[in-house]
């Protein structure tokens, strides 16, 4: 009423307030003194008192922390509790910064009660159950198997009523929560950019941090930050969502992993809640998930004891669900593509990072790959990307893709699962479904899908004895992706991106180099090999153009001859190779094993009997390498790779592929012949055309380069520095001693054989 006479009573009443709130043996005082002062906040028409208002934070907070369950004390909370937000609406309205706003957030926090029917619901054990501690149970033990204990089986927390101070019942007005509610609501509005929301928020995590609050589904930060997110009107939910990730850096955080999970599960859940009601646009803290994706990789390698590695864990699988929600949130996922091909560019030479960078991008990109799953969209794979991952598999470090197969740490936890029984079952159930449709059926692509399901029941046999690589996601997950039409619903197939042809050639040339690059261990191989799968699969989903289709044969041709190229290998060769960095017999062995399985694997998807293929080399040719029933090149679990390249192996693997040189030649006509009958029927290339691309060298395409550098001026001897390095004393002195008793002459069985085709 006396607002232009302001400054006549001003100071006196503040005065007098002072005393009010300093009476602590009479709370209706206290009670006069934060009622009176939350009525001169209002009267304020500028900021001239700003500064005698934030002097009165302190005291203000102080009794909104006041124990004691009695009516008054609980009035004097709620009276306190309103006179903050009254600053807090003075801090909003006049663009102003109270130094303490941290003591203000702490003495709302302390009044800001949890639901009751939230609680009510755990006691029960009902679907609200801590899916935290799910998690926990499932991987406590170093579990890993998948649990259904992640964010997509979460209940979205209801949207809470608004509070209108002007509207509160009598009750209300003496209840703190509901001022507790009013103080966060005027929060949420005083912080309407990033700035002024972090200081909002920064003190509310550490709040969070020291009263251990993170913890819970329906603890105190899932409900405040979840109410948050709700009441932001301007469509800044996202800041709330970035400001929690980005909490993981702070140093109450940054060193325990458990912490960090809890808070990436609420950082999950918020964006579950947020993609509900609109898209998410900002993506820039999943560059700072797979940061701390990365660091809980290299933790896990780098641990000792069981506890540390299982927090690594749980941390990884929470990492890996709140990437999900995000991926599934997001409209035009070429942004995430994006981000991957950058950090691919900056791609760190050291091996143990790079492994771990790379292992967090394949984590993101299968969860866009599930979230993508619905929407059945085709997308031609994103160029950018396409080159950096080419560069990446010829990275100095051999460990980097490799690293990357079936039982490693990296693994996405949807993929991990050692359950033989799991495929056979999927299997039986796809055969079911198929014979419920029309019989048994080819598809318009050309193969059989019962050709393809038949014999999978009784996969679990050949896992246990060794002849399917143990836990490989790629047996299953390939074969369902050639099984598109037996149910799609049933399973959670990988989402597919389109190549286009010139990636499919420059894929085809990656292979190529990547194959015939002599520091490869036994798991290169294997990644050549389902990489090449994939690609194939790819080609199958598309029309192109036939001589693309006849390079596919030709590749594992070509690769085959190398294999073969017998003409140099001799005991002095063998000493140059294992030092200088040659092709030794064992990296032949290993590439003969993997032309033979691209070739049959070809040969099945473009339906070509390949029967004749299967009996020229057996499937155990190789103590490190086997050919799984699906036709897949697979790691055998019982090989002992340390021995892989070393002189003596290379002795076995020589006379091996003089054994089986003599065995191809006699069947190379025959097999040429059935290629080249069944591919004329396939495409409009005579027969005459196919036998001549067919019997010509694979060469990389010309257009194979990775940006201004081409794949022929990467320094070679850095591929093969790991290889170099990798070679003990012992070998070295099995070498030196080879070296000086080498034969005078060289037997006339180790002379060239003339080219098999």
């Amino acid at each position: 009423m006396c607002k232009e006479q302001m400054a006549y009573f001003a100071v006196n009443l503040l005065n007098v307030v002072s005393e009010l709130l300093d009476n602590s043996k009479q709370e209706a005082t206290q009670i006069l003194g934060c009622q009176t002062l939350t009525k001169f906040i209002y009267s304020q028409a500028d900021g001239t008192y700003t500064h005698n208002i934030e002097k009165f934070v302190h005291k203000v907070c102080k009794l909104a922390h006041e124990d004691g369950e009695e009516h008054l004390r609980s009035c004097l909370r709620a009276s306190s509790l309103q006179c903050l937000s009254a600053m807090v609406w003075f801090m909003a309205q006049y663009s102003y910064i109270f130094s303490a706003l941290d003591e203000i957030v702490h003495a709302t926090l302390d009044n800001y009660e949890l639901d009751t029917h939230a609680e009510d619901d755990d006691e029960r054990g009902e679907p609200h159950r801590n899916w935290v501690d799910e998690v926990v149970r499932c991987e406590g033990r170093g579990a890993t198997v998948a649990c259904d204990a992640s964010p997509s089986n979460m209940i979205i927390r209801p949207q809470p009523e608004k509070k209108d101070p002007s509207l509160l019942t009598r009750e209300e007005i003496e209840t703190p929560k509901v001022w507790a509610q009013i103080c966060i609501q005027r929060m949420v509005e005083l912080a309407k950019e990033s700035t002024t929301l972090r200081l909002v928020v920064d003190p509310m995590f550490v709040y969070f941090d020291s009263r251990q609050h993170w913890v819970s589904q329906q603890g105190l930060a899932m409900v405040v930050l979840s109410d948050m997110s709700y009441w932001e009107a301007s469509g800044n939910q996202q800041l709330v969502l970035a400001a929690v990730v980005r909490h993981l850096d702070h140093k109450n955080v940054a060193h325990d992993p458990q912490l960090k999970s809890y808070i990436i599960q609420v950082a999950a859940a918020l964006a579950r809640q947020i993609r509900s009601r609109r898209m998410l646009a900002e993506i820039g803290f999943v560059s700072d998930l797979c940061r701390h994706l990365r660091k809980s990789f290299q933790a896990t390698l780098e641990s000792v004891g069981e506890q540390d590695t299982n927090l690594n864990i749980l941390l990884q699988n929470s990492i890996e669900d709140c990437l999900l929600e995000i991926a599934k949130g997001i409209d035009d996922v070429r942004s995430l593509f994006n981000m991957m091909a950058i950090s691919l560019e900056k791609l760190p030479s050291s091996g143990s990072v790079a492994r771990a960078t790379v292992g967090s991008l394949m984590v993101l990109a299968h969860m866009i790959s599930l979230a993508l799953v619905t929407s059945r969209s085709q997308q031609v794979f994103p160029e950018a990307l396409h080159v950096q991952l080419m560069k990446a598999m010829l990275h100095p470090n051999l460990e980097v893709l490799a690293s990357l197969c079936s039982g490693n740490v990296y693994e996405p936890r949807r993929w991990r699962s050692n359950n033989a029984s799991a495929f056979a079952s999927i299997s039986v159930l796809l055969e079911k479904l198929r014979r419920e449709k029309d019989g048994i059926k080819k598809e318009k692509n050309g193969f059989n899908i019962h050709d393809d399901l038949k014999g999978k029941a009784n996969m679990e046999d050949g896992r246990n004895q060794g002849h399917v690589h143990k836990s490989s996601p790629n047996i299953y997950n390939i074969t369902s992706i050639i099984d598109r039409a037996a149910g799609p619903n049933m399973i959670e197939e990988p989402y597919i991106m389109k190549l286009t042809e010139d990636q499919i050639m420059q894929l085809l040339s990656a292979f190529w180099i990547q194959a015939t690059l002599p520091d490869n261990l036994p798991s290169n191989i294997e990644a050549i090999s389902h990489s090449f799968v994939l690609t194939l699969i790819s080609l199958r989903l598309k029309n192109v153009n036939d001589n693309l289709v006849v390079r596919f044969f030709q590749l594992p041709l070509s690769l085959k001859n190398t294999s073969l190229d017998l003409s140099n290998v001799s005991f002095f060769i063998v000493f140059v190779a294992v030092v200088s960095g040659m092709l030794t017999p064992v990296h032949q062995r290993s590439i003969l094993i993997l032309s033979m399985s691209m070739l049959m694997f070809a040969a099945k998807i473009y339906q070509i009997p390949n029967d004749l293929i299967k009996s020229i080399v057996p499937f155990d040719a190789d103590p490190y390498l086997g050919i799984s029933e699906d036709i897949q090149v697979f790691v055998r679990p019982e090989a002992d790779l340390r021995g892989y390249g070393s002189v003596t192996e290379s002795q076995h693997a020589s006379s091996l592929l003089f054994e089986l040189r003599d065995k191809i030649y006699k069947y190379e006509n025959a097999m040429m012949d059935v290629l080249v009958q069944n591919l004329s029927a396939i495409t409009e290339l005579g027969m005459d055309d196919l036998r001549k691309q067919l019997l010509e060298p694979f060469t990389p395409d010309d257009a194979f380069t990775f940006g201004p550098q081409s794949i022929f001026d990467l320094d070679h001897h850095q591929m093969i520095t790991h290889s170099k390095e990798s070679l003990s004393f012992d070998e070295m002195q099995e070498v030196k001693h080879l070296f000086f008793t080498i034969p005078a002459s060289i037997p006339k069985c180790l002379h060239p054989l003339p080219s098999l085709m």
